[in-house]
Parts: C-alpha cells; sequence; structure tokens
C-alpha cells in the first residue's frame, strides 16, 4: 500500500509568513532567509554558516511534514526565537511524549532515516544527543580570530535581546557562554590575555542580563559575577561601568535599591576615566535606585535626573565603546522618565516624565523592540493617572502591539500593572478593551 502523505505543519508555515522580510521590504520572510536567521544563532561564526545543516531545504522538510519535529533542543530554541513564539506546540511540533507521533520524524537534517512501516516502539537511545559538535573543539592557542568571534557572539545575542526579549534564547547564549569560558584554560599568548578576558566578559554581561529579563535572578547574578571576574583580567574601566550599571538595573527591578545605589557609586569610581554618555547612564540608574526609596529621596533623584541631563548633553558616540550604542537620546529619555515615574506615582510633585516616556517612544529605533513597548506601556500607565484614560488606552493598544514579539517578562508584568492601573477606568469602553486585550495577552493583574 503507498504511504500516507506527510501533513503540512501550517502552524510552522503561518508562523514564518508573519515575519517580516529582512531583505525584501513588505514581503513575507522566506525559508531561505528563515534558515538563515536561525543559522546565526546556531553558528555564530559566518565560515560554519556555509555549511550549515540548517537551509531551506530543511526548512521546507519542516513545513510539508516530512520531518515532524527537530530532534536537537537548539535547532527548536533558535526556530523559538526567530519566529517570536515560546514554546514548540506554537509551531506545530509535537511532544515526544505524544504516543500518536514517530520517532523516525525526529531525525536530524543531516542524518540517514531508516525505513519504517509503523510508528517506532523501541526506546530511543539518549547517547543519540550527546554533544557532538565540531564547533565546541577548542584551538590549542586563542588568536586573535578567537576575540574576534567571541565579541561577535556577544553583539549577535545583545541583538536579539534587544528585539526579541531574553527569556526566548537565554538557554543557548548560556550553552555558548559557558563552551566559550573554557577558552580560559586554552594557552593564549600575552598579547591576547586582555583582550580575550574583556570579550569574555562583554558575552557573560549579555548573558547575565538576558536571565534578568527572563527572571533568572540566581542565574544572572552569577553570570554577572563571572563578568566583573573577567573584567578584573581585560581592566577595561568602560566595561566595569556598564556591568555595574546592568547590575544595578536588576536589583532596582528586585525592589532592592539600596544594593541597586551601591552599585552605581561603584560603577561611578574614577568618573574621570568615564565618557559623557557613561556618565550619564549611570547617574540615570542612580536616579531610579533614589525614586524607589521614596519621597524622602525624591530630591536627591531629581538630583540625580539633572546630573544625567548634564552629563549626556556632552555625549560623543564616537567616543564610546561599541557595547554603549544602545544608550542614545531615546534611551537616556526613558531612563530619566522611569525615575520620574516613581516620583510622580509617590509624591505630589509635577514631572516632565510624560513628555520622556512619549520622547522615547518615538525616536526608539526598530532594534530595540523591548524598550519601545516598555516605554509605551509605562506611558500608558502614568497617562490612565494623571491623564486621559481614553489617550491612555489608545497608547496602551500600541504598546501591546509592540510587545507582541518581545518574550520579555519585565514587560509583562509592565502590563500587568497597567491593567491593575485601568482599573479605575471600567467603564470607559476603550479602557475595559484595553484591559481584556491585556489579560488575554499576559493575564491579568494580581
Amino acid at each position: 500500500m503507498p504511504s500516507a502523505r506527510p501533513e503540512p505543519n501550517l502552524l510552522l508555515l503561518r508562523a514564518r509568513e508573519r515575519q517580516r522580510s529582512p531583505s525584501q521590504p513588505g514581503e513575507d520572510m522566506s525559508r531561505g532567509e528563515l534558515a538563515g536567521e536561525v543559522s546565526k544563532i546556531l553558528f555564530p561564526d559566518p565560515r560554519q554558516r556555509l555549511t550549515s545543516p540548517f537551509n531551506a531545504n530543511y526548512v521546507g522538510k519542516l513545513e510539508s511534514g516530512v520531518i515532524r519535529r527537530p530532534h536537537r533542543a537548539d535547532y527548536r530554541a533558535a526556530l523559538r526565537t526567530v519566529l517570536g513564539v515560546s514554546s514548540d506546540d506554537e509551531l506545530g511540533f509535537p511532544s515526544p511524549r505524544n504516543g500518536t507521533s514517530r520517532w523516525a520524524d525526529a531525525q536530524a537534517p543531516q542524518a540517514a532515516t531508516p525505513a519504517v512501516s509503523g510508528p517506532v516502539t523501541r526506546r530511543p537511545a539518549p547517547d543519540l544527543l550527546a554533544p557532538d559538535r565540531d564547533e565546541d573543539v577548542l584551538p590549542r592557542t586563542v588568536s586573535p580570530e578567537d576575540v574576534a568571534r567571541i565579541l561577535a557572539t556577544a553583539d549577535l545575542f545583545e541583538h536579539w535581546d534587544n528585539t526579541h526579549g531574553g527569556t526566548l534564547a537565554r538557554e543557548i547564549a548560556d550553552d555558548r557562554l559557558r563552551t566559550t569560558a573554557r577558552l580560559l584554560d586554552v594557552t593564549c599568548p600575552p598579547a591576547l590575555t586582555e583582550d580575550l578576558a574583556t570579550a569574555i566578559a562583554h558575552l557573560a554581561g549579555v548573558v547575565a542580563f538576558m536571565h534578568f529579563d527572563a527572571y533568572a535572578h540566581h542565574a544572572a547574578r552569577r553570570r554577572f559575577a563571572f563578568a566583573l571576574q573577567c573584567n578584573d583580567i581585560g581592566g577595561d574601566w568602560h566595561q566595569r561601568a556598564a556591568l555595574y550599571a546592568n547590575m544595578a538595573r536588576q536589583e532596582i527591578w528586585c525592589e532592592r535599591a539600596d544594593d541597586g545605589l551601591t552599585y552605581t557609586e561603584m560603577g561611578l569610581v574614577r568618573a574621570d576615566r568615564l565618557t559623557a554618555t557613561e556618565q550619564a547612564m549611570l547617574h540615570t540608574v542612580r536616579a531610579r535606585a533614589l525614586a524607589k526609596m521614596g519621597p524622602p529621596r525624591a530630591q536627591d533623584a531629581l538630583r540625580a535626573v539633572g546630573m544625567a541631563d548634564e552629563a549626556f548633553s556632552h555625549a560623543n558616540p564616537g567616543e564610546d565603546p561599541a557595547w554603549m550604542r544602545f544608550y542614545d537620546a531615546a534611551q537616556h529619555h526613558v531612563d530619566t522618565a522611569h525615575a520620574l515615574f516613581d516620583i510622580t506615582m509617590r509624591s505630589d510633585r509635577i514631572t516632565d516624565a510624560i513628555d520622556r516616556f512619549r520622547y522615547s517612544v518615538e525616536h526608539h529605533e526598530p532594534e530595540f523592540a523591548r524598550s519601545r513597548a516598555i516605554s509605551g506601556t509605562k506611558l500608558a500607565a502614568l497617562t490612565m493617572v494623571t491623564g486621559d484614560p481614553r489617550q491612555a488606552a489608545a497608547v496602551g493598544c500600541q504598546a501591546l502591539d509592540d510587545a507582541g514579539a518581545v518574550g520579555s517578562r519585565r514587560a509583562a508584568d509592565d502590563l500587568r500593572e497597567l491593567h491593575r492601573l485601568a482599573g479605575a477606568h471600567t467603564t470607559i469602553p476603550e479602557v475595559a478593551a484595553l484591559r481584556a486585550r491585556i489579560a488575554a495577552t499576559v493575564g491579568a493583574a494580581a
């Protein structure tokens, strides 16, 4: 009897078609473009992508149902990241625990598929999942190319974090960090020792922030600590300031404002060695810590905002290290607005937080989708409390649209806060509709 035709995976097909082509404006992402974006995550070294088994043909087999589920977890995780989903079910990949699925459907693209006439009932062999990637073989001696690859890897994950949030790709990033950290035990020429440590510290800092965004706070703190240890070897004061700023952001978010304030003060040690942009960044985070401490420190927080504005007025992007490119005018406005938001919500002081949030929403670059979503949500929340609830609902709906492709637990919690604040205006149809959308998207506020 002829074998049944495979059932197409329409969920995967539609998920791809929801993505915009990175090269053809107005077009859907092609199979080849999807394979290319996934391969960027799986194989940070461009040379390895040339022979990547994850190609357009493989995507075609997934969409046609010839291969029902990639057997490699990193393949599935990379697909989730590129397509902006949080589970394999959303891509139509059946769980191996589902008795209706065939184990033989889960072959890797380069593997030979044995002939079968029915479901495979033998117990799968776990040793088939043992690591076997040639790209993880360490060199005998660290080279400048190795350092460059680490920096390229960090930049790639940082881009995905800014665009999609830390939740979706942190496992892949963490795996790459562990492999990269093994280079510390490889022979390294003295001239490259500091560069290697600085590059690994950069990657560790990016991975730490991804864990923070996913609320894996213990893991984030451990990776920040590792990054600082590497930075001690590298001796880069600019990187040190950036690490302490992000450590402070995490502690402030976790309602440990005193620890956050301490980290900003540590980052500002020898501020004369920092660029104006870096000084502005640290002063804004310091302002956020002070604002979280309540009305008694409100004036100190306002003074810190003023110091941040003054420093930023002297910013010269040409002087900043590459990892500081995120701190542009839009980021400065939103960081200071966060501090002013807390002052406004906790006291009767009038601030220009709304104007700053509005500027950031209008000026965030497309790459910084998470920042734009959070800025819009905070703008809607503050407008809901101090302004026109209908206008706030319109802003909130746009923020929801922006947050749609972002897997960030911080962004989700901000939306829940907006849901709670909007509860005072449930008789207004636009507000009621916004609350229903938020509840359907991320759940209602507790």
